[in-house]
């Protein structure tokens, strides 16, 4: 057995390493076990967050199960998460509306292209779109919180709407 160089993970060079070594393939166990509804990308994130937390605690041949372990338990979480949720939308009480039928089904067919179209956009489009368009910012505070251009902001929406408007007529 070597000598052991390093007793925990909380140097940068390190943990850096740890992250670009291990991160594609934690995200494609992720995806490959839940699919992409659960956001593999966000749960990846987090369990290298919760490695940083307690690198003091973990050494560097633990890293990659420890992340592995995080990352599975916190996707069971959000599946069983989201179970609950759907149970709980399931016994809500109905409200009634004045639409017919025909006019609920529609929106909910709409509402489903749209879902799909978005994501089909890319992350900077789809980024710089949410925004603008559901938190209501404007061109120049997207560019400041990005810290790109107010020229690529633009860009990036209308591009954006572009391809909603194509994907969405071709859906």
């Amino acid at each position: 057995m070597g000598k052991q160089l390093h007793e925990n993970i909380c140097e940068e060079h390190l943990f850096s390493s740890i992250f670009n070594k291990h991160a594609k393939d934690l995200h494609n166990f992720l995806y490959y076990k839940f699919g992409d509804l659960l956001n593999p990308k966000d749960k990846v994130q987090e369990a290298f967050i919760k490695l940083w937390e307690n690198c003091a605690k973990v050494s560097p041949e633990k890293a990659k199960s420890f992340v592995f372990t995080t990352a599975n338990n916190l996707m069971l979480n959000e599946a069983a998460h989201q179970k609950v949720v759907l149970k709980h939308q399931q016994t809500k009480p109905k409200m009634s509306t004045n639409e017919s039928p025909e006019f609920l089904m529609e929106e909910a067919e709409y509402n489903d292209k749209l879902q799909k179209a978005l994501s089909n956009l890319t992350d900077a489009q789809r980024e710089a779109f949410m925004m603008n368009r559901v938190e209501g910012k404007r061109f120049k505070e997207i560019a400041e919180t990005l810290g790109i251009s107010t020229k690529a902001v633009e860009k990036r929406i209308y591009g954006a709407l572009a391809k909603l408007r194509k994907d969405i007529k071709e859906l």
